[in-house]
């Protein structure tokens, strides 16, 4: 049985995935599986796949039902006692299962692990990860008891680095699949895992999340997309005030996207349920700005990332 099972959800990613895939055949640790899911792709990312010869890789196919329900089943075909994700537009560093291979040796009686990253926000600029912990310094690694302290930036598990125990993640029910098009499916799971064990984390980057690939669900407009319900954790953010600040700031960002597409409806829902001392005073601002000026800051903030800038709220 192997180590890690690696699960690649695919959709219409045929620019992509050959180097997504060649960055898990170049791993220094070699004991995985590699479930490749297709999930109804309508493009070449099928035949490019297949065309990918190793005898660690199992391509799956089913009919198009959104990423969640995907991943969720390639858990089912995972045979490892260990899952790893990864997009079909990110990429991974040649260390990075070797890197989970010694978190999981350090800390085996432990859930889940991740690695810090990097954003590519197109070929001439990265960025790595903005959290506190990347104070301790780019070799430390250890137990995060609070999760929701190191993530009021940049999350500190993303999924293209993240490795769970297959019985933890099962016992979490997978990801919610009622959440479409990037609209929290992956934070409604760490969310979940994280009030129920402590995450292992490693500040070696050793994966690039792709902004600039293709076909990426996250530019889904804002109102066909089914967002989670940051409410379902309000009770457990009564003990844990950096648990409210990381819900708040997520109602910031998700009242800001529908604003944006003039659903005020939803605007105001969400600045309503957030206490606005958990934001800063630009924060602040930017709730009280027209959304013609909102369109506008959009524009210039991805117009600065080309030019090697990044610009943010935070």
């Amino acid at each position: 049985m192997p180590r890690f099972s690696v699960i690649i959800p695919i959709y219409n990613k045929e620019k992509d995935v050959e180097t997504t895939i060649k960055s898990v055949l170049n791993q220094t640790y070699i004991d995985y599986e590699v479930i490749l899911v297709d999930d109804g792709s309508t493009d070449n990312s099928l035949d490019i796949v297949k065309a990918i010869k190793d005898d660690r890789i199992q391509i799956f196919t089913k009919q198009n039902e959104g990423v969640s329900k995907t991943r969720n089943y390639g858990i089912t075909k995972a045979k490892a006692e260990y899952i790893a994700f990864l997009d079909a537009d990110d990429y991974w560093y040649p260390n990075h299962l070797e890197i989970l291979h010694h978190l999981i040796k350090k800390f085996p009686e432990e859930a889940w692990y991740a690695t810090s990253y990097e954003k590519r926000f197109h070929t001439n600029f990265k960025s790595p990860m903005n959290s506190p912990i990347l104070t301790k310094g780019k070799d430390w690694s250890g137990k995060i008891d609070n999760y929701f302290k190191y993530c009021l930036v940049d999350s500190l598990a993303w999924t293209s680095a993240v490795c769970m125990k297959k019985d933890f993640l099962l016992a979490l029910n997978g990801f919610d699949f009622m959440i479409t098009h990037g609209a929290g499916e992956d934070t409604d799971l760490w969310i979940r895992a994280a009030l129920k064990s402590p995450l292992i984390f490693s500040n070696n980057i050793t994966a690039t999340h792709n902004l600039d690939g293709t076909n990426r669900i996250s530019n889904t407009p804002t109102l066909k997309r089914t967002y989670m319900d940051l409410d379902n954790y309000e009770d457990d953010s009564k003990k844990n005030s950096y648990l409210k600040k990381y819900l708040d700031l997520n109602r910031y960002s998700f009242a800001i996207q529908h604003k944006i597409s003039n659903d005020y409806d939803s605007f105001n829902n969400y600045v309503e349920k957030l206490n606005v001392r958990n934001l800063n005073s630009k924060q602040r601002l930017l709730l009280r700005l027209p959304t013609i000026c909102l369109r506008l800051l959009l524009n210039l903030k991805n117009k600065m990332e080309q030019v090697g800038y990044r610009l943010s709220s935070f």
